[in-house]
This record gives C-alpha cells, sequence and structure tokens, in this order.
C-alpha cells in the first residue's frame, strides 16, 4: 500500500533538502574569495596556464601574458616564489603597492579601491610553487557579481517551482479525495448516495482508499437500513389495517345489536384487541433489536437455553423440549437479544410441531463461533420460499398457524447485530430447522 503518510514525508522531505542546498550554494556565492576565484573567467584556470607558460616560454613570455590580460580585464597581477621574490615585474606598480602597504597599516582609513586576491599554485613538473596576487577594480567585480549571480538566482526561482508543484501535488492529493469524501457524506445525508460515487478513489491503494472502501460498505448498509425501514413501516401499516378493519366493523355491530346479541360480540372485540396487542409488542420487539443501546458482556449460553426452555415449556405443556448443548458454552454479546432471538424461534418451533415429538434445542461451538439450532418435526417449508423467510411479515403460502412472520426476523436482527447470520432449512430426516450463528465476540458496534 502506497501510503500517504510516506508520500508526505518523501515531499517534505525533498523540500529540506532543496532548501539546505541552496543555503550551501548561497553561502558559496557569499565566500566570495573562493567564488571569485573558482568562477572569474580572467582568474579561473589562470594559474595553471600561467606556469606553463612560463617553464615554457620563460619570464619575458610570462610577462606579457600578465600585461594582455591586464588589457583585456583590468586586473592586475603579482607572482611571488616560495621566497616572497617576484618572479616576474607583474602588471602592479610601485606606487600602487606602496599606497596599499601605507593603507593596510592604518586602522579605519578610506577602503581601497581594489580587491585583493591570493592563490597558490604548485607545478606537477619542477613541484614548485607560486603565489599569486590578484586586484580587481571593485566596478569591474561589482559588474561582473551582478552577472555571477544571476545562475545562483535563477537555480534558486527553479527550486522554488519545485517546491511549488510539490505542495501543490500534496495539497491536491489530500484535498481532492477529501473533497470527494465530503461530497459523498452530503450525498448520504440526502439520501441521495451512490456507492459507484466514491469508486475511483475506493481503488487507490493508500489510507484514502481504505477508507472510501469503509464508507461504501458504511454507505450501502445505511442505504440498505433505510429502505429496511421504509419497508417495514409500509408492512406495519398495511398489518396495523386489517385488525383496526375489523375492531372497526365488530363495534358498529355492537353499536346496533341488541343486548343479547352484544354480549356475544364482546369475545371477539376482546380477542381482536389482543391480536392487535400482540402485533404491536413484536413490532416493537423488532425495532428493539436495532435500536437498543447496551454494552457487550459474558453471556452463558447453557444457563440461557435453559431459562429459555423453561419458560416456553410453562406456555406449551404438551411440547416437549430437549436441550441438547456442548458444556460451558461462553460468549461475548448482548444477553437480552439472544434470549429473545431463541425465544420466537422455540415458540416458532410450537406451533408446527406436533405434540408427539420433541424440539430440539441444541448448540455446539465451532470454528470461532457458536451454534444455537432448534429443530421442530412440523411439515417444513417449500424450498421457494426459504429464502424470504426471516423478512418481516413475510409468512409462507399455506402457514394457518397463528402469527404475524417477525419471530424470524427478530432472530434474524439479533444475529447480525452479533456480526452472525440466521440459517433456515429443511431437516434432511424431516421438519425444520433454524441456526443462529453468532461469533464469540461480536463484530457489531452498539
Amino acid at each position: 500500500m502506497r501510503s500517504l503518510f510516506w508520500r508526505i514525508l518523501a515531499s517534505f522531505w525533498l523540500a529540506i533538502a532543496l532548501v539546505a542546498g541552496l543555503s550551501v550554494l548561497m553561502g558559496h556565492v557569499l565566500n566570495q574569495d573562493g567564488w571569485v576565484l573558482s568562477r572569474h573567467p580572467a582568474i579561473r584556470g589562470f594559474a595553471q596556464a600561467w606556469t606553463e607558460r612560463y617553464e615554457k616560454d620563460g619570464a619575458d613570455a610570462a610577462q606579457q601574458m600578465l600585461e594582455r590580460r591586464k588589457r583585456k580585464y583590468r586586473i592586475d597581477t603579482q607572482v611571488l616564489n616560495e621566497n616572497g621574490d617576484a618572479v616576474v615585474p607583474g602588471t602592479f606598480a610601485p606606487r600602487a603597492a606602496a599606497f596599499e602597504a601605507r593603507q593596510d597599516r592604518k586602522d579605519g582609513g578610506p577602503p581601497l579601491p581594489w580587491r585583493r586576491l591570493t592563490a597558490e599554485y604548485t607545478s606537477p613538473t619542477t613541484g614548485d610553487t607560486f603565489l599569486l596576487i590578484y586586484r580587481i577594480p571593485h566596478p569591474e567585480l561589482e559588474a561582473w557579481q551582478r552577472h555571477s549571480l544571476m545562475w545562483p538566482i535563477g537555480a534558486l526561482a527553479i527550486a522554488l517551482v519545485v517546491l511549488t508543484l510539490f505542495s501543490l501535488f500534496v495539497t491536491l492529493s489530500i484535498t481532492r479525495p477529501l473533497s470527494r469524501l465530503r461530497t459523498a457524506v452530503h450525498d448520504l445525508g440526502q439520501t441521495t448516495y451512490q456507492q459507484n460515487s466514491l469508486a475511483q478513489l475506493a481503488g487507490r491503494r493508500d489510507e484514502f482508499g481504505v477508507l472510501a472502501n469503509d464508507f461504501n460498505r458504511m454507505g450501502s448498509r445505511l442505504q440498505s437500513m433505510i429502505g429496511s425501514q421504509r419497508q417495514l413501516l409500509r408492512d406495519v401499516s398495511h398489518e396495523l389495517r386489517s385488525p383496526l378493519a375489523r375492531l372497526r366493523i365488530a363495534l358498529a355491530l355492537a353499536e346496533r345489536a341488541e343486548p343479547e346479541q352484544r354480549e356475544k360480540l364482546w369475545p371477539r372485540l376482546s380477542l381482536e384487541c389482543d391480536r392487535l396487542e400482540a402485533l404491536i409488542s413484536e413490532i416493537l420487539a423488532l425495532a428493539r433489536v436495532d435500536a437498543e443501546q447496551a454494552t457487550a458482556e459474558p453471556v452463558s449460553i447453557n444457563a440461557l437455553l435453559d431459562s429459555v426452555a423453561r419458560d416456553t415449556q410453562l406456555s406449551a405443556a404438551e411440547q416437549r423440549i430437549s436441550v441438547v448443548a456442548e458444556p460451558n458454552l461462553n460468549l461475548h454479546g448482548w444477553p437480552t437479544m439472544i434470549e429473545r432471538a431463541v425465544d420466537n424461534l422455540l415458540r416458532n418451533a410450537v406451533r408446527f410441531n406436533p405434540a408427539e415429538q420433541p424440539i430440539v434445542l441444541a448448540a455446539r461451538h465451532a470454528d470461532n463461533r457458536i451454534e444455537l439450532s432448534v429443530r421442530d418435526h412440523g411439515p417444513g417449508v417449500a424450498e421457494a420460499h426459504l429464502a424470504q423467510l426471516g423478512e418481516p411479515f413475510y409468512r409462507a403460502p399455506g402457514q394457518t398457524a397463528p402469527g404475524h412472520g417477525l419471530g424470524l426476523a427478530i432472530a434474524r436482527r439479533a444475529a447480525e447485530r452479533h456480526g452472525g447470520s440466521l440459517r433456515l432449512a429443511n431437516h434432511p430426516e424431516g421438519g425444520f430447522i433454524a441456526t443462529l450463528i453468532l461469533p464469540l465476540v461480536p463484530s457489531a458496534t452498539l
């Protein structure tokens, strides 16, 4: 993964290196003696050329070379040997030398009208060492400096352009993805979010790519939840309409009936009220699974199954419930949700299981998860309808047992809140089996 952290760090390190290089370069510029000796066209390489001419053609030719250089560049030159004696007369007049000596002895006197530079050169042929003394008039030196400083100033300008481009690159690499994420957040808030809006950003192999992928998953999940809530609201409205219509009809009949007939209608009104209350209770239980805020805690599966089996046995005394569980089954989760899910699965099994056959409540540990299954010996469900079981208010065609189609939906939501799932199938030996698959540590955050 190309980390954004390393990209930013490398950019800033490059900027620091460029600034450091420019600082060193400007330091050389400020070191005038070394800069002038190495860059001035009248001095650069002159010591070697003069020494070769002196050793090859003699003192007269070497003196003529100094005079030509003076006429061309207006630079005076003296050449001394190792003993400090003049090798050739040079081009520096004795009167000027005396004036320079007097000025050197004075403190606070006027500056000299020239810049004095010295350089040593050792002949590779004879091994003799010469001291060359150059005196460059200040006007000549200033004119050359103005010209020679164009290169470092140009280098500084180029470095600033490069730094600007790098800064622009780093800025855009941060602000563009943030702008796209901001647009996606705005669209998500307006419920107009499109998952492919971050497809290009999600393809990146840095932190923004990871964030875009996580945001896509979150957006899809939120849109799915919004769609589910809207569908649930429509289903609730539809399901509540029927018992309310029956209540309204029963009340209308009761108003017009004779006292004796009215007494016969009261049980029907009571039954419709009980059905409506049961429906509302299941709807609230389903909503509570999604909205409940709690802290995960250790859950003893064995104790929970025994408790749920005893409670179900009290309301269905004719049924026999067999609990088959491995010992010491524990997980980290929300016991109220798990208990509600298992209770709904058991009550669903009670509706279809024949009294002469037991309902098997089993639990086992498998691959960092716990599987809780409830099996009945009823008629089962047609394969074509298995995929839709667990959706709110869905009931397979042909079912005559009482219910509103919310029990399996509550169990599925509870499993998903733990990061697990609900598996529904017909048992190979007959009947129906519902299995809650729960991870040992929940992946959902409440």
